[in-house]
């Protein structure tokens, strides 16, 4: 005599949807425990039963946790499934989770490919920068390229000098006048000009901010400006605009009767 009466067609023991999905049935008498998926039906013998409108629920949830969810966050986001456009709703959400899971993987491995580069660029192990080029890769900072050729006091200086915001407002606002000398670059506008001369006085404004003042930095940010061969696009874009404002801050300087570079050597 069977220990069991038969199951009723159309019914699984809480065993054989474990086998069938790849969970344990542990983790599904946690999820009905949890009340995030209870079985539909419960056999004569007091056996619970669950249905394949179950197993549809249970693979939104396993889906979902797969993405990280957790699982308060998963019960409020599962939906009914009583037509088929419920399910196809289901699907939706579900492909939308894994475009987004997706987007923020490739971003993750474009990150980890680029801080590979650049740790196997420094030749030196320094873990300062290594974490400040995690942050600015973090950040979306396209111009982290520059901390490798910041020295350390370079970089606590910027640490103390922005936050976050602040750096990037000002990152900002160097690459939008750096585009702006490029295109007065190209269309081969004289560094004498009253245009060129605009530019370069909010230039020198922005290398005044960065040290705040302290002009004994200039040294080191020519270092740092001076692009021999450029390795990056980066550097390319830089090293047009190093060789484009080079004779107009001369002129610049010549007309403010001084010049801060030559005073510091």
């Amino acid at each position: 005599m069977a220990k069991y009466k038969a199951i009723p067609q159309g019914f699984m023991t809480v065993g054989e949807v474990a086998k069938k999905m790849g969970v344990t049935v542990r983790t599904l008498q946690y999820y009905d425990k949890e009340e995030l998926l209870s079985p539909s039906s419960e056999s004569k013998g007091g056996r619970r039963l669950y249905t394949n409108k179950d197993l549809v629920t249970l693979h939104q949830i396993i889906s979902l946790k797969s993405l990280g969810f957790s699982l308060g966050d998963i019960k409020q986001r599962l939906i009914s499934l009583e037509s088929p456009t419920d399910f196809a709703n289901v699907l939706t959400k579900q492909a939308d989770s894994i475009r987004e899971k997706i987007e923020h993987l490739t971003a993750s491995l474009t990150a980890i490919e680029q801080l590979k580069k650049e740790v196997l660029q420094m030749q030196t192990v320094n873990f300062k920068k290594y974490a400040d080029i995690i942050v600015n890769l973090q950040m979306k900072n396209g111009s982290y390229y520059l901390i490798k050729r910041f020295d350390d006091d370079t970089l606590d200086h910027i640490r103390n000098r922005f936050d976050k915001e602040s750096g990037l407002n000002f990152m900002d606002r160097f690459n939008r006048l750096s585009d702006e000398i490029i295109e007065l670059q190209k269309a081969s506008v004289s560094p004498e000009s009253e245009k060129c001369q605009r530019v370069v006085k909010e230039y020198w404004g922005l290398i005044m901010e960065f040290t705040n003042g302290d002009m004994s930095m200039l040294p080191k940010l020519m270092e740092i400006g001076n692009i021999d061969t450029a390795t990056n696009a980066w550097e390319e874009r830089q090293k047009i605009v190093n060789d484009y404002l080079e004779p107009a801050l001369q002129i610049y300087f010549s007309r403010l009767g001084t010049n801060p570079f030559e005073e510091i050597q």
